[in-house]
Parts: C-alpha cells; sequence; structure tokens
C-alpha cells in the first residue's frame, strides 16, 4: 500500500482544443489531484490544458511540479507559479524527469506531442523499464478511434491482448482516480528502473 501522497504525470495539450468539455476535464482533473492531496507532474506550461490542470490542482491544495526544455521556458510558456519549476537542457531529459516523478501516467486530449509522450511511457512498460499504471482519460470521445486502432493493432498481431489492457480507459476524471487508488492500495508498486531508457 502506498502511505505517501500519488504522484501522477499527465500528458495533455499545450492548447485547449475544439470543444469546453476538453478545458472542462482538465480542470475537474486538477481539481480531484488537489483535493486528494496528490502531487501533479506535468510538462511545466501556463498555456492550453497544461496550465488549466495545473492551475486547478494548486487551487485545491495539491503540490504541482513542472519540467520544461530551455527551448520552450525561453518563448515564456513556463509557469512560474508552480511548487517546483525544473528548466532542463532537452526533451529526453524532461520526459525521463516525468516519469522518474511519477507513481502514475495519465493523457488527457492533445497532439502528437501528448501522444507520443504517452507511447512512450506505454513502451516503457512493455519492456520491463516499470511497472506503474497508465491511463487515459477520453473527453467527448476524443480518442474513440485511437482506440479502436489499438485494438486492430492486437486483432493484427502486433500488441498483446494483454500489453493492450495495462491501458486503463476512463471518460471520468474521479472515476478514474478512484480506480489509480485502488491500485495503489492494492499493492500496485510501480517498480522502476527508469535508467535503463
Amino acid at each position: 500500500m502506498k502511505s505517501a501522497p500519488i504522484s501522477l504525470c499527465v500528458y495533455c495539450g499545450s492548447r485547449h482544443g475544439a470543444r469546453p468539455a476538453y478545458t472542462e476535464v482538465a480542470r475537474a482533473l486538477g481539481r480531484a489531484i488537489g483535493s486528494r492531496g496528490w502531487q501533479l507532474v506535468y510538462g511545466g506550461g501556463k498555456v492550453g490544458l497544461m496550465g488549466e490542470v495545473a492551475d486547478a490542482t494548486m487551487a485545491a491544495g495539491g503540490r504541482v511540479v513542472g519540467v520544461i526544455p530551455e527551448s520552450l521556458q525561453q518563448r515564456e510558456v513556463g509557469h512560474h507559479g508552480l511548487d517546483e519549476l525544473h528548466v532542463v537542457p532537452d526533451m529526453h531529459i524532461r520526459k525521463r524527469m516525468m516519469a522518474e516523478r511519477a507513481d502514475a501516467f495519465i493523457a488527457l486530449p492533445g497532439g502528437i506531442g501528448t501522444l507520443e509522450e504517452l507511447y512512450e511511457v506505454w513502451t516503457w512498460r512493455q519492456l520491463g523499464y516499470h511497472a506503474k499504471p497508465l491511463a487515459l482519460l477520453d473527453v467527448a470521445g476524443y480518442y474513440a478511434d485511437l482506440l479502436r486502432f489499438m485494438r486492430h493493432t492486437v486483432a493484427e498481431g502486433f500488441l498483446g491482448a494483454e500489453q493492450h489492457d495495462n491501458l486503463i480507459v476512463d471518460t471520468e476524471p474521479e472515476r478514474l482516480l478512484q480506480g489509480l487508488a485502488a491500485k495503489f492500495n492494492n499493492g500496485a508498486d510501480g517498480a522502476s528502473d527508469l535508467s535503463r531508457v
């Protein structure tokens, strides 16, 4: 059973997207993280869904750790109101630090950066570099086609059903966090050796 507050790494868009539901769910997830006294680890931006989830987490009493590469910090998109903001040389170090500081991963709607981050930690889990839970918060059917394609990869023999099923999918932030909390309460240790990545 995990005794310290759970630290969640959230991947999401640096834009708000076309639907108000995306912003609403980012705020709802942040409130849910903060109200539990958990910690948010994210990409350190103050814009788009990234800024929304960070602000909502802090407003609800949670800690927030941001990790941003120098190139983005120089564009003045870094969030300076966080508990911790780490400015790192490149994206590789950013992603590794975020993964090391997290007990679990959640993806909200986002673009190619969000997808790349989700698939990287999913791949790391498949390769045995960590055993941390992975989750997708599907808002307004945003990921429906992606999920359909992932089932197709299983049917076509390129992904095992067990690895496919490692991705937890839900549409409600509260229910998703309850599911993650249950995993930790039931002994999920999130063991990792990210020094190998």
